[in-house]
């Protein structure tokens, strides 16, 4: 698939979804945070939201799901209308078994790191997810600064993932912006979260070209 640019909707205006999203029209997919307020303190939007947007926009939804029980609740996101969910370790009972049932009801499955969280005691199960998700912020808010020492665990990351072969994708989530994904991409991260640095610039379409520029950029130099 190459790069990919994702647009997080977290910092866009929430009571206008549908034409924020129209706004980005080139981007690859949309993100969305799903919080619940226990695992992150922070609570945004859920499964009606998501099964709402499914029928009104045409790009495909990519849930980050920042929540308690994704054992029970990842397969429903597919099932309201997402192609991707992706649940964190740090919340998972049976991960093997949430990537099972995501795959099972259509979607890609994803697996997401915390940035004190080590990749190390779950390597093994890299090969049955469809990406990997390693945070560059501590999940919960939008907005935050990009975590430099996150860049090493994406080089672990794409060392792994190109050890197992296939079409494992990885992204990363977090301060990303002009100023940070050249550091990602070099580090052979292909999946790009950014919220503020979009919605937050005069035209997110044009940010939206110009983070992928710079990332293709940079990755072609390093991979």
């Amino acid at each position: 698939m190459g790069i990919q640019i994702t647009p997080s909707i977290l910092n866009a205006d929430l009571g206008n979804l549908v034409n924020e999203i129209q706004r980005i029209p080139s981007a690859d997919w949309v993100h969305i945070d799903v919080m619940d307020g226990h695992f992150v303190p922070n609570l945004t939007i859920g499964l009606p939201v998501v099964e709402s947007l499914a029928k009104s926009i045409a790009l495909p939804m990519d849930c980050h799901l920042m929540i308690e029980d994704p054992d029970r609740w990842a397969p429903t996101y597919i099932e309201a209308g997402a192609k991707s969910a992706t649940f964190h370790i740090e919340a998972a009972k049976n991960p093997l078994q949430i990537a099972k049932d995501v795959k099972s009801a259509g979607g890609r499955a994803g697996m997401a790191f915390k940035p004190g969280t080590s990749l190390i005691p779950y390597l093994d199960l890299i090969p049955a997810m469809d990406m990997i998700l390693i945070m560059t912020v501590e999940p919960g808010f939008g907005g935050q600064k990009f975590m430099d020492e996150c860049v090493v665990k994406i080089e672990q990351a794409r060392k792994e993932i190109n050890r197992y072969g296939g079409s494992i994708w990885l992204q990363v989530d977090g301060g990303l912006s002009l100023q940070t994904i050249d550091r990602c991409a070099k580090a052979g991260a292909d999946v790009f979260v950014a919220g503020s640095a979009i919605y937050s610039a005069p035209d997110p379409e044009q940010m939206v070209e110009a983070l992928r520029s710079s990332a293709i950029t940079a990755f072609r130099a390093n991979n």
